[in-house]
């Protein structure tokens, strides 16, 4: 899509929906999905929507999770090709990263040309779209000095990589490579901090992605417009689709139905202070999916026993989705709760959490798009245009960009995820004066912690509170624009489950694919 199709004054008058969660299972909610039935149910009432998504990772897709391209009736298509990196974006930023690294190790063995480098200092790693725990650390330049300098370094999943974030916050392709030059690297011996642009790097960097920067406009079952661009993760990165796509987006539509990855916690809270704050736009509600199953496993029901009714665990996890609720509330947003059914659920079930959404003066509405598309959604479409055509303010950021680091660190552990405290490792503590010495004090935070939890342990489910959030280290990602810190065990490079998706997916001599999904 040519970004020449962004209109300032078209954009301004379109109705951005924010599609986020509550925290996600080891079930699947189906936020795609419902993101994807919602903007056809809009259009089936006479509304004109368009949806626009990140695009999926070969992490996921080979892994436990599966691809991000909606299910049954409410998808986009082609499903494998999307799913199977269908334009080569992810190609494109993989070797773009590999390419700085290349250099970077370059100019520390080269003499001539040489920025002194402390190769112990450099923080800028290889990455690859795959799960790959044994790539986790590595030792580079092994095989004598011909090989370059040894040194540790490692692997994240491309996911992961600050150019992934640089692309989906950049507004045009001179953005783009502007920010590319700011990423920071390390250090030479005498101390001075050293940039991409002081490798001369950004230039190649940009025209490797010079057409990754255009979104890819596809159709879904119901012939609606989908726009795909970017793929963050949410528990690594910011979690949502390009700044850019969603642009063009609200240029060419009325309704315009975007996600932010796995909760509000992670997503939707990085969708509002990050990307929203950076772009100068404001959703005008709030749709948090949720699901009988989530909600009884947040109240204690194991995996396998989902499928079978259970109300007191239903009135047990439901403090689980009151948190989404009410931290969507911090922003100053209405909220709806949209109920995906699947067909396990008891009627019972459903109309009990309707009861208890009732009583947080929020409404909840089962939809049914993955069995009849946007026809399963008409009442969610209905209630978000309700919603939409009153007077609202734009959302209210979480904190002041001005705030000390560890103020801003505190206000989005203690607000969002209920934390009783804030602890900092060794290497945190480090990190906090890097960053002040830096001058880049006045960045967001973009907080990487597990996506099954509020807190940074993925056993505490429900909504735990009063726990100590512990924080390892602080990355620097100063193209994007954001600080990074590293909560718990997350891992910036994820590994296979025992039995991978690969494992099922397949191809017949006629080139059709199976077990994708």
């Amino acid at each position: 899509i040519p970004l020449t199709l962004y209109n300032k004054d078209k954009a301004n008058q379109s109705n951005l929906i924010l599609v986020s969660a509550m925290s996600p299972t080891p079930a699947g909610e189906g936020k795609t999905t419902t993101s994807i039935g919602l903007s056809l149910a809009l259009n089936q009432i006479g509304k004109k929507s368009i949806v626009v998504l990140r695009e999926p990772s070969l992490g996921p897709v080979f892994g436990m999770k599966g691809g991000a391209t909606g299910g049954g009736y409410s998808q986009v298509l082609p499903m494998e090709d999307i799913n199977l990196h269908f334009t080569g974006d992810f190609g494109a930023i993989e070797k773009a990263h590999n390419l700085l690294a290349a250099m970077i190790d370059n100019n520390i063995q080269n003499k001539t040309n040489n920025l002194g480098i402390d190769s112990r200092t450099v923080v800028w790693k290889h990455v690859t779209d795959l799960n790959d725990r044994t790539l986790r650390k590595v030792i580079v330049g092994l095989g004598g000095t011909a090989n370059g300098m040894l040194r540790e370094s490692g692997y994240d999943i491309t996911a992961a990589s600050e150019l992934m974030a640089i692309l989906c916050v950049s507004k045009d392709l001179m953005d783009l490579k502007k920010r590319i030059g700011n990423i920071f690297i390390g250090y030479t011996y005498d101390k001075k901090p050293i940039f991409c642009r002081d490798l001369k790097a950004e230039g190649a960097m940009a025209a490797l992605m010079r057409d990754v920067i255009s979104p890819n406009l596809v159709q879904t079952t119901e012939n609606t417009p989908a726009i795909i661009h970017g793929g963050p993760f949410a528990n690594i990165a910011q979690g949502t689709n390009s700044t850019i796509a969603t642009l063009i987006g609200m240029s060419l539509s009325d309704y315009t139905v975007t996600e932010a990855g796995f909760g509000f916690d992670l997503g939707g809270e990085k969708f509002l202070d990050i990307k929203c704050r950076n772009a100068g736009i404001s959703p005008k509600a709030v749709v948090l999916v949720a699901t009988v199953r989530a909600l009884k496993y947040h109240g204690g029901v194991p995996l396998t026993d989902l499928k079978k009714p259970d109300l007191k665990a239903i009135v047990k996890g439901i403090s689980n989705l009151n948190r989404h609720i009410e931290n969507a509330r911090h922003f100053g947003l209405p909220v709806i709760v949209a109920i995906n059914k699947f067909i396990s659920d008891d009627p019972e079930e459903i109309n009990l959490v309707r009861a208890l959404c009732q009583e947080s003066n929020v409404p909840a509405i089962s939809v049914d798009v993955w069995a009849k598309g946007g026809e399963g959604a008409i009442e969610l479409a209905e209630k978000v245009v309700q919603i939409t055509g009153t007077t609202h303010l734009p959302f209210t950021p979480l904190y002041d960009l001005n705030l000390p680091v560890e103020e801003k660190i505190e206000i989005i552990a203690k607000q969002i995820y209920g934390a009783g405290e804030i602890e900092y490792g060794v290497k945190a503590e480090n990190d906090l004066k890097k960053i002040k010495n830096l001058g880049l004090s006045g960045l967001p935070i973009c907080m990487a912690k597990t996506q099954k939890s509020f807190s940074d342990s993925a056993e505490l489910l429900g909504a735990p509170s009063g726990y100590i959030f512990r924080i390892r280290e602080i990355e620097i990602a100063s193209g994007a624009g954001f600080l990074i810190p590293i909560a718990g065990d997350i891992m910036r490079m994820p590994g296979l489950p025992e039995v991978p998706s690969a494992e099922h997916i397949d191809v017949d001599e006629a080139g059709n694919i199976t077990g994708l999904f």
